[in-house]
């Protein structure tokens, strides 16, 4: 059982989502003109989205991926989190060359709302993909000072638990069959904003 609060994260995208998208919008519309993301001022928005909640930030243009920056963990207000990372993915994604202005009005965005992790346990690689939901879970993976994440969305192309789980193993830096009892594995929930 865990400590860590329960946060309704469909609700905030329920009741905010469109307020999120704009934010995201506006904060890429800034790094246009100012070359930086906006100063945001928590205290300007409602308690709900003052919550330290982590996001990421998908950008696409004609359903190609155009960017994607996130956070794992909520460390600082949701509309911060929101704005920032919407600037990072427009401006500062290493696989893109920075937006152009002429392509804002192309963009597509998608916010992930990230519930706080969860530790699982578990103590075979067996057992921890019988634990896994797919379309559900996300999953962050982490050995020997690598990590690495994937959304509940990467389901859509890896539906198999082990599958998902090698190719997360892949994309940390590890080989697919690798197995070590410190290996630790947190899975999230996201509500998606689109």
């Amino acid at each position: 059982m865990s400590n860590l609060p329960v946060v309704d994260t469909a609700g905030i995208a329920r009741r905010h989502g469109p307020a999120l998208l704009a934010l995201a919008r506006e904060s890429i519309r800034h790094g246009l003109t100012h070359r930086a993301s906006p100063d945001i001022a928590p205290d300007d928005f409602p308690a709900d989205l003052r919550q330290p909640l982590a996001t990421f930030v998908t950008l696409l243009i004609a359903a190609n991926l155009r960017g994607c920056v996130g956070s794992l963990e909520g460390t600082r207000a949701l509309v911060v989190d929101v704005a920032q990372n919407a600037y990072a993915a427009a401006f500062a994604d290493p696989r893109f060359a920075p937006l152009k202005s002429q392509e804002l009005s192309l963009l597509d965005l998608h916010i992930s709302v990230l519930s706080p992790p969860q530790p699982m346990t578990f103590h075979s690689e067996d057992e921890l993909v019988q634990q896994l939901r797919p379309g559900i879970d996300g999953l962050i993976l982490e050995e020997n000072g690598r990590r690495g994440t994937f959304l509940p969305s990467v389901w859509e192309r890896l539906a198999h638990p082990q599958e998902f789980l090698q190719q997360l193993k892949r994309k940390t830096g590890l080989p697919e069959d690798y197995w070590s009892p410190t290996l630790r594995v947190k899975r999230y929930t996201c509500q998606l904003i689109s």
